[in-house]
């Protein structure tokens, strides 16, 4: 992928060795499919953005009953 070739940029999901959930500081799951970061112990679901993931509380959005699972 190039920065020129049009496509947005990609989540890295080596970072999950390094990032945690900011309200719990557990361990995140990645959706490659929502483009999100899962932290089931918080039960929300951070977004990814043009490939940076927006970790704050208040950009996240609250998991269903169903995805809580």
């Amino acid at each position: 992928m190039s920065e020129f070739d049009g496509s947005a940029p990609k989540f890295d999901p080596k970072l999950l060795e390094l990032l945690v959930c900011p309200l719990t500081k557990r361990p995140l799951i990645y959706d490659s499919a929502r483009q999100e970061l899962i932290s089931k112990a918080a039960r929300v679901a951070y977004p990814i953005r043009n490939g940076i993931a927006v970790m704050l509380a208040d950009e996240a959005r609250a998991l269903t009953d169903e995805e809580q699972r």
